[in-house]
């Protein structure tokens, strides 16, 4: 038995699972993806103390300072979630445990196109990940789905690769952070085509051509060594439904300020909620919240 099982391995999940057992409590953190989608991140300049870093190095760091203090770490999937006798239960694809609380720190992912030809060439020109893969793009023609800062940091590390780098955005401008920009715009080899969507991705074996809703230089195909796509995510939020926690319209676990939701005893932490700001600081923070608010929750029901 335990007092929290935490699902998630990312930054909001370990910060839940450090805390709590520096609280004395009996931690479980299971997750099959350790690390999330910072893990990801081919650099990250913003995450307070650490100057510039990358996402690998941050999150490997992380799971060992909170294997270090004793937190339980058990990567498997989680298939189901429930309540039994004043007990959660959680399933995973090998055992089942119990415990008094759970905080859900299950993140995102990212969001598909949704456009004939993705998932079929889904590894094999079509990617979400650059920073998995960017050298594969060396000397070729690459392309870049989405104008967010997301979309223009993928840009930047495939541009140091690749011949050429189109930005494909259905908006006027790009909306990355300025020094983001900055760097964008010193990059000879990066082009942004505003004002445009792609209908669909085509090739034989690997995509080699994405189709436009408008010409660009005077035809609606064009040719591309590979995609990535960068157009938001959304969250797993699986789990929550079946524990019947309450969603915002997007799908966002509604937590409040110290990280419940409104099902007793049932906490969420990180990009699945409803935080506007998807940041690793703020995951970490909330990760936190949760971990204080199960103590006291804890201690509530003792006393």
């Amino acid at each position: 038995m335990y007092d929290v099982i935490i699902v998630g391995g990312g930054v909001a999940g370990l910060a839940a699972g450090i805390y709590a057992t520096r609280y004395n409590l009996k931690v479980l953190v299971v997750s099959k993806d350790m690390g999330g989608l910072l893990k990801l991140a081919y650099v990250v300049e913003n995450y307070p103390g650490l100057g510039r870093s990358n996402g690998l190095d941050i999150m490997t760091k992380m799971e060992e300072h909170a294997r270090e203090i004793g937190v339980e770490i058990i990567e498997d999937d989680v298939d189901g979630v429930g309540k039994e006798d004043g007990y959660f239960i959680v399933k995973t694809s090998k055992d089942s445990y119990k415990s008094n609380t759970i905080v859900l720190a299950t993140g995102s992912e990212r969001r598909k196109l949704g456009v004939p030809g993705e998932d079929r060439f889904r590894n094999k020109g079509v990617g979400y990940c650059a920073t998995c893969d960017a050298p594969l793009m060396k000397n070729k023609i690459v392309g870049v789905v989405g104008g967010s800062d997301s979309a223009v940091v993928e840009a930047l590390l495939l541009a140091e690769y690749a011949k050429k780098v189109c930005i494909i955005y259905r908006g006027e401008k790009v909306r990355p952070e300025p020094i983001n920009g900055k760097r964008m715009l010193a990059m000879k080899n990066i082009e942004i085509i505003p004002f445009t969507n792609v209908l669909e991705i085509r090739g034989d074996k690997m995509m080699n051509r994405v189709v436009l809703d408008k010409p660009y230089n005077g035809n609606k195909e064009l040719k591309l060594d590979g995609i990535y796509i960068e157009v938001g995510i959304v969250p797993n939020n699986a789990l929550a439904k079946k524990l019947g926690v309450e969603l915002d319209k997007d799908g966002y676990i509604i937590i409040d300020k110290a990280s419940r939701t409104n099902v007793a005893g049932v906490f969420a932490a990180g990009d699945v909620t409803n935080s506007g700001w998807k940041q690793a600081i703020i995951a970490a923070a909330q990760g936190s919240y949760a971990a204080n608010s199960v103590y006291n929750y804890l201690g509530e029901k003792k006393s």
